[in-house]
């Protein structure tokens, strides 16, 4: 078990083929776009979650701020419906992986951040040094600041491949417990399969809730640069 304990983290391939590209695109076939004058209701379920979504994420941006609404929309189905798919057995999650995270959130930040240089060159530049600062300390709160600046995305992407990666890996780590147990005691095999179902189900939650907290601190990022 040990063994293969992070052989699904691996990247797939077909062939000697990596089929990452794939994988990546295959979520956008799950949202179909609306081409009827009255959509079915799976398309009316999802129009409602976006526009929700959508209301609740934009309400404390300007107009300049309201222009990235198709970015976060595609970003938070997009994270959520790849780390939903990767619950599926035998299936492999990319937001495991912390270089296709880092992928997301460098452009992402840095489009933020070229934002407000650009259209709020001085409130940007204020960050660096909050007032009344002491004259002493400017040089060391201008180097925290600037660490701390460029920690944003390195912080976005390894919250999502932690929690995700350590989702998979109590999942695979009960699952073989309780195929261990079963030949040794059914009952404490039950109760650790019942575990296993809790956690699976929390896991579906942690899915949706990383998706969205990843999408609404690129949304915070904008908001302070616009």
């Amino acid at each position: 078990m040990n063994e293969n304990l992070f052989a699904s983290f691996a990247a797939p391939s077909m062939m000697g083929l990596p089929i990452v590209v794939l994988i990546v695109m295959f979520p956008s076939i799950l949202f179909p776009a609306p081409n009827r004058l009255i959509n079915n209701r799976l398309i009316s379920i999802q129009q409602w979650l976006i526009q929700l979504t959508s209301k609740q994420m934009l309400a404390i941006h300007n107009q300049k701020g309201r222009t990235w609404a198709l970015m976060l929309m595609s970003l938070i189905l997009f994270i959520g419906s790849t780390n939903l798919l990767g619950l599926l057995p035998h299936s492999f999650t990319p937001t495991t992986q912390l270089s296709m995270n880092l992928g997301m959130a460098i452009p992402l930040w840095a489009g933020t951040v070229i934002t407000g240089f650009r259209y709020k060159t001085k409130a940007s530049l204020a960050h660096f040094l909050p007032q009344g600062t002491p004259l002493p300390l400017i040089p060391m709160l201008v180097i925290i600041e600037t660490i701390s600046l460029f920690i944003q995305p390195v912080a976005l992407a390894v919250r999502l491949t932690a929690n995700i990666t350590a989702g998979h890996l109590l999942i695979h780590l009960i699952g073989g417990a309780t195929l261990a147990l079963i030949n040794i005691s059914a009952a404490t095999a039950f109760i650790t399969f019942i575990i296993l179902i809790l956690l699976t189900i929390l896991e579906f939650a942690v899915a949706l809730i990383q998706a969205y907290v990843f999408t609404l601190l690129v949304s915070l990022y904008l908001h302070d640069n616009t």
